[in-house]
């Protein structure tokens, strides 16, 4: 009978505080939705990508070289820890693509004439693989076929080593190596400009002077085998044939940025969710603090019939649970449906043959687990307040407080105010505590508000700074091998040409005490104008004469600064190690990199003037001249036009990450909403009978609002400052954890963010007030005389 009876209670408990409950829920739901959608979206990628991984065999190392003969294999082979071996052909081309009126850039790779490759294995989506006795069959990377609309059957005109050929596609395919396709020297997929092709070796190997040698070896390891005792042991074999050195599957370009992607989700799925469990749990505390004021007398009749503490304390903490079980269903099924609609966008941008959506019982349970906590967590302190409440002096009403003169009283703040001001400031002052609560309530909204906005902020200023700021060039040419500097003024005599700066690119191992990244040392001109370095402050940083400038993220991975010496092992050429001094540190966003001065760096390969390519200027109304001379060019591998790499980035990077924040600010938009609305309605359930008691007393109902909404508006004035100061702090830490290697999301925070933030909870607030100016102006005066009498 008592389960029963506290059963009903329960009931009708829930159904009279249907409304700010409702409210709750639906921010539990927001934080679950955004845990579950982030780590479906997450398991799924990542479930996905291993059976790609797996099924098709994507290699564990990594090597580039000059040229080596194949009869050099059963060493390779031989090598303790190896598994397996693929030697293959790997040659950069000048496309001429049909409609496309810029230079675009591919990459063949070859492949076993009789079969797939053991490694890398190719998913047809159609066709068949190509006929090693027709010449010029190839098949191409999906998305490149895709983007141009082409398929089996269509050609494709390449420069190959000087030759111009025809390409016949035989199939499009996708590939474990090129899930996330970019060009050498890009960060972002250029799907009309990039193509990878695969021909047979037979066809492959006499365009480019390769019959029975290779230049690109992929490894597969035994289980258990030794990395780097692997590494050394390839290292030793290849390098006389002018190895780059062997690298592991976590340096793959491709591998790399799908990875630092998942890291990012995974942060999102952490941060956000946790700031909106908090608020509900917060919420959860205020309407059961608030519904236990309310029931002092039924604890009492509770306690005196029978019911102990326990069974009290579990009541209560009951209509938290249900709270918390109905917003994490909700969020279970809203958080699923946004996963699938988020793994679909992943998918366009990384290309799976086979997408597994993971929603297993770890993210419910988690959600689930998540929930629960923060409802009991926000209500314990209230349900401990009910079971320590004795029957006896909860059969009387709740004392009024004691009233005295107040500071601001004593201070003659409140002369010249008139009398509903001066009461609802007494009130605030006489009540911190509850004031607090509303305050914390309503700037956390705020700062919520503001870390959902201010990525877009960042957005534009990483597009600001590195396509404006860093990138001055039009166009960047990178070289299919090192050239003489001559080189430089045949490209300025280019049509259209206004400016012309070499760079000098190479591969390198650096290594600062126990720690060592591969990287790319960047020659560049003292004073150089078309691509800077920045500093911090945004000022220009003139490369030293001698000595190196790190860029910050690639310091901060070898906890490097200015002053420390570092070990720079070169992977070319005479591969010399030599020690460098860090002069400065640069700021970049995208990528990471080392700068040297173009002639330190000369002195340091023990070379000539020579470019790895050149950055450029040209005059617009010359672009089709320029593009078609760059397209007959054979020793050009690479073409970076600027204008298109900007809209890649705004239609790949910038767009999932502007769209995951299109979700985060809708919830933060709901929390921000649920919370003003709760704070409100909570604030005039108890003080409906004060104000009641007012109204019988004389005042009218305006005077009654004034007081009322009064004191609200002063508690969201005090809200501001905290709001906007956290939701700084907010940002800034969302902005660090966020941070990979690839790229990073700058911190920026604009004005109009932080308006936007306080527009959306002042509109909050005043849909609101016109809510429940109507409850205010129906209060039940005749109630209150009862009490009275």
């Amino acid at each position: 009978m008592k389960r029963r009876a506290l059963t009903t209670k329960l009931i009708r408990d829930l159904l009279h505080l249907r409304a700010p409950l409702i409210a709750i829920a639906i921010v539990m739901a927001c934080g679950v939705g955004g845990l579950v959608m982030t780590r479906t979206t997450s398991e799924s990628l990542r479930a996905s990508l291993d059976a790609y991984y797996d099924r098709y065999r994507f290699a564990d190392l990594f090597l580039s070289l000059k040229r080596a003969p194949e009869a050099i294999r059963p060493e390779i082979a031989a090598v303790p820890g190896v598994a397996q071996i693929e030697t293959r052909v790997s040659i950069g081309v000048t496309l001429d693509v049909p409609g496309v009126i810029e230079p675009a850039v591919g990459r063949i790779i070859s492949i076993p004439d009789d079969r797939q490759p053991s490694l890398h294995r190719l998913f047809l989506r159609n066709g068949r693989l190509p006929d090693p006795d027709r010449h010029g069959e190839v098949v191409v990377s999906e998305a490149f076929a895709e983007a141009l609309g082409i398929g089996p059957g269509d050609t494709i005109d390449a420069v190959i080593n000087g030759t111009r050929e025809t390409l016949r596609i035989t199939a499009t395919a996708l590939s474990p190596e090129f899930v996330y396709a970019i060009q050498p020297g890009g960060f972002v997929p250029d799907d009309k400009r990039f193509a990878v092709f695969w021909m047979p070796h037979r066809q492959l190997a006499p365009l480019y002077d390769m019959e029975g040698a290779f230049n690109d070896l992929i490894v597969k390891l035994s289980p258990g085998a030794r990395e780097q005792a692997v590494i050394d042991g390839i290292d030793a074999l290849l390098d006389p044939y002018g190895g780059t050195g062997a690298y592991a599957r976590d340096e793959q370009i491709s591998h790399l940025f799908i990875s630092d992607e998942l890291a990012q989700l995974r942060t999102m799925g952490t941060v956000m969710p946790s700031v909106f469990l908090f608020v509900s749990a917060l919420l959860v505390n205020i309407v059961l603090a608030r519904l236990i004021r309310t029931q002092r007398e039924q604890i009492a009749v509770l306690r005196s019939f029978g019911y102990t503490r326990l069974q009290i304390g579990s009541h209560y903490l009951a209509m938290a649970v249900v709270v918390a079980v109905v917003g994490a269903l909700l969020g279970l099924v809203f958080g699923a449906v946004l996963g699938k609609f988020m793994l679909a966008l992943y998918v366009k941008f990384y290309r799976f043959p086979i997408v597994l959506f993971e929603f297993g019982a770890s993210a419910a349970a988690v959600a689930i687990a998540a929930t629960t906590a923060a409802a009991v967590l926000g209500a314990i302190h209230a349900v401990a307040g009910a079971m320590r409440l004795p029957p006896a002096e909860a059969m009387r009403p709740e004392p009024p407080g004691r009233y005295h003169a107040s500071f601001i009283d004593r201070i003659g703040l409140l002369r010249r105010l008139s009398p509903s001001t001066k009461m609802f400031l007494r009130h605030v002052e006489r009540r911190p505590l509850r004031a607090m609560v509303s305050i914390v309530g309503m700037s956390l909204s705020i700062s919520i508000l503001t870390m959902g906005t201010y990525v877009s902020d960042a957005i534009d200023y990483l597009i600001e700074y590195q396509f404006v700021s860093t990138q001055r060039y039009d166009l960047s040419l990178g070289f299919t091998e090192p050239r003489a500097g001559a080189s430089v003024f045949e490209v300025a005599a280019l049509p259209g040409v206004i400016d012309a700066e070499p760079y000098r690119a190479v591969p390198v191992r650096i290594h600062h005490n126990h720690l060592s990244e591969r990287q790319s040392i960047i020659g560049v001109q003292r004073g150089a104008t078309l691509e800077r370095i920045i500093d911090d402050r945004g000022e220009p940083i003139v490369v030293p004469p001698t000595g190196l400038v790190l860029t910050e993220s690639l310091a901060s991975q070898l906890k490097a600064g200015p002053g420390d010496t570092v070990t720079v092992e070169v992977l070319e050429g005479q591969r010399p190690v030599v020690e460098c001094r860090v002069e400065a540190l640069a700021r970049t966003y995208i990528g990471s990199a080392a700068y040297m001065s173009i002639d330190a760096l000369h002195g340091v390969m023990r070379e000539g003037d020579v470019a790895s390519g050149v950055h450029l200027t040209f005059d617009s109304a010359e672009t089709a001249p320029l593009y078609r001379r760059i397209k007959d060019t054979p020793q050009i591998a690479s073409t970076t036009v600027k204008r298109a790499s900007l809209d890649s980035f705004e239609e790949t990077l910038a767009e999932s990450i502007l769209i995951m924040r299109s979700f985060n600010l809708a919830f933060a938009c709901v929390i921000a909403v649920g919370v003003v609305y709760n704070s409100t309605r909570i604030a005039l359930a108890e003080r409906a009978r004060e104000l009641a008691t007012l109204r019988v007393l004389g005042l009218y109902k305006g005077e009654i609002a004034a007081i009322f909404y009064g004191e609200l508006a002063l508690l969201m004035l005090m809200a501001i400052p905290i709001g906007l100061t956290c939701g700084y702090y907010f940002a800034l830490t969302m902005s660090a954890l966020m941070s990979t290697e690839t790229h990073r999301i700058p911190f920026m925070l604009t004005p109009q963010t932080m308006a936007f933030a306080l527009a959306v909870v002042l509109a909050a607030a005043i849909v609101t007030a016109l809510d429940t100016r109507r409850q205010l102006d129906d209060l039940d005066l005749i109630a209150v005389l009862k009490d009275a009498s």
